[in-house]
């Protein structure tokens, strides 16, 4: 994809949003954001799309990850939307602030562009608290999200960043499952790193490059 992409830092854009005026690195401060957008507003995928994130805002909470939308219209009709977003997701509350973007100037910016569609997409960026970005996904229009593996890619960086990125989460990974431990890792460092102990497994190849071990 052009533009910013993952190990690259957000452009500090000043932002108007249903909660005020601010600047994105002061957002980013301190803490992981999962930042997402959005075409426009009172569009159907999308209100089921910030209804779950509302949803889900107590799992980001006790991970200390802050929440951020965008979508492509003004603050108001943000904020009349957001009374559709509540009546249709029953017991939520969109609590996190969700950027104005009428002119379409900021989306291209945090490269949030659908190269099928030629315009505004529903991305979403894992940006670090030193205003990187982690992780990104681009869904086509047809395809919404799966908010249980957005929380679960979260869960694996986190745990990554931790470690100093010295262990890396395998295939269909979940918290509390073993980790694997990066290529870069000497047995003699992995045994002073990981005094639990590791797995190393037996494969044709002979090469212990596949090593688990469990981590918290």
């Amino acid at each position: 994809m052009p533009g910013i992409t993952l190990g690259d830092t957000v452009p500090n854009l000043e932002v108007e949003t249903t909660h005020g005026k601010f600047k994105l690195h002061d957002y980013f401060a301190d803490s992981w954001t999962v930042l997402f957008s959005h075409p426009g507003d009172f569009t159907p995928v999308c209100t089921t799309e910030l209804g779950a994130m509302a949803k889900y805002a107590h799992e980001f909470d006790k991970r200390g990850v802050k929440l951020l939308g965008l979508s492509c219209d003004d603050v108001q009709s943000h904020k009349d939307w957001i009374k559709d977003i509540e009546a249709f997701t029953h017991g939520s509350k969109v609590k996190y602030p969700i950027i104005a973007d009428p002119n379409k100037e900021i989306i291209p910016q945090l490269n949030m562009i659908d190269p099928i569609e030629n315009g505004p997409s529903r991305a979403l960026h894992i940006v670090g608290p030193d205003s990187k970005i982690k992780l990104s996904f681009l869904y086509p229009s047809t395809t919404g999200r799966n908010m249980d593996e957005v929380l679960r890619a979260l869960d694996s960086l986190l745990m990554a960043s931790k470690h100093n990125n010295k262990i890396a989460t395998p295939v269909n990974w979940k918290p509390d499952e073993p980790v694997v431990i990066s290529p870069s890792v000497s047995d003699e460092e992995a045994k002073k790193m990981f005094p639990q102990g590791f797995k190393t497994a037996d494969l044709p190849s002979k090469k212990g490059y596949l090593r688990h071990t469990e981590v918290s």
